[in-house]
This record gives structure tokens, C-alpha cells and sequence, in this order.
């Protein structure tokens, strides 16, 4: 019997089980995809009745997942590098940040956040455990240590004297594997009244707006408020305030400080605590029956790509995005379905989708083969990608959306 990441209760309960699925991020080559020999491992999510952490159960090892041959740099949606610059502009404000602060940003990618507090003159540390991008970080002067962080990394970043004014973990907490081992780096880093700030998808939005796709392998942990605050009390943090954020689907970023600090809780965050209890974040039973919904919307899908094969008509994707392998995987859709799929990271073009083995092109095939429909994959992007993309109405191209139910865009 598995146990619970976070507080080793016995795990009982499912969440979702998606089957077997290929590794979201592992994009094939042309060699591997005629090796055939992909490797597949269990997506199976449960939840805790102790704590009610939603939980990954299985431990695909973390160096499997983010090699160097990781292929997600944050710089290429400009989106997230606006939403990164927007960040930088109010900590910068509102924590009165400058040349004598130190910001601290771990799963630093590829610098696409701390560059902006560098052009202010604020002095930066990124920790990125993937080389490549790592080295992208350090290629445009911000300083980027290669590793894992966890308690044993934050005890050697103060040692050294690094300590942090403010720490940013943007959507890196539902990526570890050992959530203990993790958040317990941070008290070391943090300065008596620092900062520290978490943004990560909510759970609540997961389950309401059935994101079922958002689950993949490198996702360990899906989170509420109500489950994360037992992780950081655990670990001498807890909260002081939350904004609601509309990255990813509906995000939190939630702000945290070491338990004696002087940071005032907000009403923001008692109203959150007060959302999750009303919508039963902290009752077991709430989490059954979300499997059912999930089936609905993969038949809704498959119902489409059955009405427009039989019509004769293309369906192209686009944003060759993890969640849309874990979407494509679980309703068995195949390179028979999608005729190949576009991504603006040249890492991934010229390779093969996980699992459906969808061929991956450059944007600019996309007017060479004028599909008939573009499945849009990363939906929280969806204004982004149909802004760039509106030339497909040229030859009657038009967008589909397949969460939370399958449509075809106006």
C-alpha cells in the first residue's frame, strides 16, 4: 500500500485513473519513435483522507523526467514572460526591493522571471535543475546554480550567504516528488522577514472545470489551500495572503513567511479558506465521482473526431503543451486523428507527441497544409493562440476547444 507525499497516511482513496501514459514532455525523434520501444508508466491519482493531498502514485524518478534533455523553456509563450514581468513590477513595489535585496527564484528555467528584477538592478539567484535551460539563464547574466533544491540546498545557499529578501516557486511545488524534502529548504533561505511566494494551479478549479488534462507524470501533487497549509506549518511557514490568478486554468499565488514573522494575515485568505470548506476541500467523500465527468468529456471528444473523419475533414493541433499529451493519450487519439500539431519552441519541432506520436511542426506549416480545424491544446492560452493564429479563417479554418467539453470556436 502507497503513502501519502506529504503526512505518510495510508492511501486508499482514488481520484483519477488515467492508465498508462508516456512521460508528457518526453518528445520523440524520428530515431526513437521507429525504435519503438516508449516508455509508458502508471497515471493513477488518489487522494488523502488525512490530509487531502491529491496525489500522483507513482515515483517515476524526478532525473527521468527532467534531464537535459527537457524541452519546456518558459520564454517562449509570451504570455507567461508578461505575467512574469507583472510579478517582478509589484514585488518589486509592494516589498520595497533594490540593490541591496536579494530574490531567489527556484525552478528559474531559463531566467524568463528574474531577468526583469536584474533590469532593475536587483541583485538575483536562480535554482534550476535542468542544464539546458539553466544555461539559457546564465547566457543573459542571471546567476543560475544547476540542482535540485530541497533542505539540503537551502542550508548550503545561506551558508554561503544567500539569503533571500524574496523567494519565488512558481508552479514548481506540484512538481517534486518528496514535498518535505522541498519545502523544508525554504526556512533556511528566508530572511526573518522575508518573503516567499507560491503560484500553482488550483485544485478547486481542477475539480469544478474538470482539468483532468493538467495531470500528467511530472505533476506529483495537485493543491488546495487546505493541504498546503499543513505542508508549510510542518515546516515553520504558513500564509499571510493569496491572489487569485487566471494562469494556467486558475492559479493561487500565495504568499508565505517563517511563523514568527510580522506579515498581517489578509481577508483574501480567509475567504479562500472559507471557498475551499463550502466547496468540501476538507471531506474525503467530495473527491469521488470526478472519474465519471472525466469520461464524459473524452466521449464529447471522440465524438468529434469521428463526425469530422467521416466528413472528410483535417484537425491540426496546436502547442505541443503537456497537457495536451496526457488529453490526447487518454482518449487514444493517434497521428490517424490529428494530422500533425505546431509549436513555436524549435526544441520540439521535427519530433514526435508522446504516446499519439503526432508529428510536431513549425508554426509556418500551418498555412502550407490549411487545416480544417486547430485543436488547441494549451486551452489557458486560448486567447493568445487564436490572436496569432486568425489567418486560418483565410480557407475556413476554424479553433476547437476540448475542455470541458468539446467546441468549435465562433
Amino acid at each position: 500500500m502507497s503513502l501519502c507525499r506529504f503526512c505518510r497516511a495510508p492511501l486508499n482513496r482514488t481520484f483519477l485513473d488515467l492508465g498508462l501514459q508516456p512521460l508528457a514532455n518526453s518528445y520523440l525523434t524520428p530515431e526513437q519513435l521507429a525504435a519503438g520501444n516508449e516508455p509508458v508508466f502508471p497515471l493513477h491519482t488518489k487522494v488523502c483522507d488525512a490530509c487531502f493531498l491529491v496525489q500522483a502514485d507513482h515515483e517515476v524518478p524526478a532525473d527521468a523526467i527532467f534531464d537535459d534533455s527537457y524541452a519546456y523553456f518558459s520564454s517562449f509563450s509570451p504570455g507567461w514572460v508578461e505575467h512574469a514581468r507583472r510579478y517582478a513590477e509589484a514585488m518589486t513595489e509592494r516589498f520595497g526591493l533594490g540593490p541591496q535585496s536579494l530574490v531567489v527564484e527556484v525552478a528559474s528555467n531559463d531566467g524568463y522571471l528574474l531577468k526583469h528584477f536584474l533590469a532593475k538592478g536587483i541583485p538575483v539567484l536562480g535554482v534550476e535543475p535542468t542544464a539546458n535551460t539553466a544555461e539559457a539563464a546564465r547566457a543573459i547574466g542571471v546567476r543560475t546554480d544547476v540542482e535540485f533544491f530541497n533542505a539540503d540546498t537551502g542550508k548550503a545557499l545561506a551558508a554561503r550567504g544567500d539569503l533571500a529578501d524574496l523567494m519565488a516557486a512558481n508552479n514548481v511545488l506540484a512538481h517534486v516528488p518528496d514535498l518535505n524534502e522541498f519545502v523544508g529548504g525554504f526556512q533556511h533561505v528566508l530572511k526573518p522577514e522575508g518573503v516567499l511566494t507560491f503560484e500553482f494551479p488550483h485544485l478547486l478549479n481542477l475539480i469544478e472545470k474538470v482539468q483532468f488534462d493538467t495531470i500528467y507524470h511530472e505533476h506529483y501533487s495537485y493543491l488546495s489551500l487546505v493541504a498546503v497549509e499543513q505542508v508549510l506549518t510542518a515546516h515553520g511557514l504558513r500564509p499571510f495572503d493569496v491572489e487569485l490568478l487566471p494562469t494556467h486554468g486558475g492559479s493561487l499565488r500565495l504568499f508565505c513567511c517563517h511563523q514568527t514573522a510580522r506579515h498581517v494575515e489578509t481577508a483574501a485568505l480567509r475567504a479562500l479558506r472559507a471557498r475551499e470548506a463550502t466547496a468540501g476541500l476538507d471531506k474525503a467523500e467530495t473527491y469521488d465521482g470526478f472519474s465519471a465527468r472525466v469520461e464524459a468529456v473524452r466521449d464529447s471528444f471522440q465524438a468529434f473526431l469521428r463526425e469530422a473523419r467521416d466528413d472528410g475533414q483535417a484537425i491540426a493541433a496546436y502547442g505541443a503543451a503537456a497537457k495536451g499529451n496526457t488529453f490526447l493519450n487518454y482518449c487514444g487519439t493517434t497521428a490517424a486523428d490529428i494530422v500533425e500539431a505546431y509549436d513555436a519552441n524549435p526544441a520540439k519541432q521535427n519530433r514526435y507527441l508522446p504516446g499519439s506520436h503526432v508529428p510536431i511542426r513549425s508554426p509556418d506549416a500551418i498555412r502550407v497544409s490549411r487545416p480544417d480545424y486547430v485543436l488547441i491544446l494549451p486551452w489557458n492560452l486560448k486567447d493568445e493562440i487564436t490572436r496569432q493564429l486568425a489567418f486560418i479563417a483565410d480557407w475556413g479554418g476554424r479553433f476547437v476547444i476540448a475542455s470541458p467539453t468539446t467546441r468549435v470556436l465562433d
